[in-house]
């Protein structure tokens, strides 16, 4: 019998360059089962966005030194993250630009921090819905499963202890071929082809060999398991997955 693990946080990036706004922001959401890391400018802001998963950006456009909308036009042109700015009350052009470059959604100072809360979770709602059911691996950011995340452009999976846990090449592509199609038994010949990124990477009966040291590594950290044999037919990943673009 499977073991229920908690699904991962939401993660919120505030980028904001007021020092006590950023941390009363990023003390507030956190106190709501949010995952949130506050930043000051935009080489922090890339940082973070190079190493982790961020589910949803709160983005001042008032950056001292930094254009806020030419960070969310660049955001933009490169992703799907969602993006929330932060304007002021007489800032109507800045607010209609920033939607015009495809920010989802705005807050004007002053704001209650329960309705930047609430813009927060509806926005969420909302990405979570709109995710296609089954995407391809280009352009994956990352994907979520049971506590577990895989932040694919760095070949990073963290366990729901926020343990890191190192993959081979082979290992990789084989869970990434398995999150693609979740809960879809898929052929040993399937596993070959959607896993290959190199002819001499993943191999033959090898399949066999690199799934079980997948299921280990996923195992290990939980009593779950994952990944089911079907007899005669291939393997299965029984686990929901949460894709972010």
């Amino acid at each position: 019998m499977n073991t229920a693990v908690p699904a991962q946080k939401p993660h919120i990036l505030v980028l904001d360059d007021d020092p006590s706004m950023r941390q009363m922001i990023v003390d507030f959401l956190g106190d709501y089962d949010l995952r949130v890391t506050g930043v000051a400018s935009g080489r922090e802001m890339n940082a973070v966005l190079e190493r982790e998963a961020v589910d949803l950006l709160l983005l001042d456009l008032r950056l001292r030194g930094e254009d806020g909308l030419q960070i969310a036009r660049q955001l933009r042109e490169e992703s799907e993250l969602a993006i929330i700015v932060i304007t002021g009350r007489r800032d109507e052009a800045d607010r209609v630009m920033a939607l015009e470059l495809g920010a989802d959604d705005y807050l004007v100072k002053p704001f209650s921090p329960r309705e930047m809360l609430a813009r927060i979770r509806a926005l969420l709602r909302r990405i979570h819905a709109a995710r296609p059911a089954r995407t391809a691996q280009s352009g994956v950011r990352a994907y979520r499963f049971c506590g577990w995340e895989l932040v694919v452009g760095l070949r990073r999976l963290v366990s729901p202890a926020g343990e890191l846990v190192p993959l081979s090449n082979g290992e990789f592509n084989l869970l990434t071929a398995f999150l693609n199609s979740p809960e879809r038994t898929l052929t040993r010949a399937e596993l070959l082809e959607l896993s290959r990124l190199h002819d001499d990477e993943v191999y033959d009966r090898a399949v066999d060999v690199q799934v079980g040291r997948l299921r280990r590594k996923l195992l290990s950290h939980d009593g779950s398991l994952l990944i089911h044999t079907e007899r005669g037919a291939g393997y299965v990943f029984s686990a929901a997955v949460e894709i972010l673009r």
